[in-house]
């Protein structure tokens, strides 16, 4: 079995820890090859564009690569590294929103009280669901696929959003009403 073979048989956790020990940039470069076609799926997703999606999937790895020593094996690594890829798009979405579609953010709005199901969220469209996803904020989308795109538990996402487990079924609880909105004003 050459080297190559052998790490690629690693799983992510291996390859993390082995890359930290060793600060080995070519064990990265495998580590990267097993998502790189994922996370750039997941960028053009938010921005639509095949240049900003490959820039931003650069961003990313820069952004693993800087943070890998902080990865706990509480979640699993495809979580984690999508949460990453959810906010520097989130991140990129904000800072160019000038040049992007406005999206909503009513924080105090009536839709807060609104109890949205699981189930009715599977029973949308998915044309337009695709398009209310690109009129929320990037924050309440991020949210959103990790949870439901990604199966990110709620354990997962309280870990990878540093909050608590009931803030984080606020925050889900808010965004699923934002898309419920912002799809039935389609």
């Amino acid at each position: 079995m050459n080297e190559k073979s052998k790490f690629l048989a690693l799983s992510d956790e291996m390859l993390v820890k082995k890359i930290c020990e060793e600060q080995n940039t070519l064990v990265f470069k495998y580590l990267c090859d097993r998502y790189k076609a994922k996370i750039y799926n997941k960028c053009f997703g938010f921005v639509k564009s095949r240049a900003v999606a490959s820039q931003l999937t650069q961003d990313v790895f820069l952004e693993v690569y800087k943070k890998l020593n902080m990865f706990k094996p509480k979640t699993s690594f495809s979580s984690w590294i999508f949460a990453i890829t959810y906010d520097v798009c989130s991140q990129y979405k904000t800072k160019n929103k000038e040049k992007n579609i406005a999206f909503l953010d009513n924080s105090n709005s009536q839709h807060l009280k609104i109890e949205v199901s699981d189930s009715s969220l599977f029973q949308m469209r998915p044309d337009k669901l695709k398009k209310a996803l690109e009129l929320i904020n990037p924050k309440d989308k991020a949210i959103l696929l990790l949870k439901y795109q990604d199966d990110a538990s709620l354990n997962d996402l309280e870990v990878l959003l540093n909050t608590t487990q009931s803030a984080v079924k606020l925050r889900l609880k808010t965004a699923k009403a934002r898309i419920v909105e912002m799809y039935n004003t389609i």
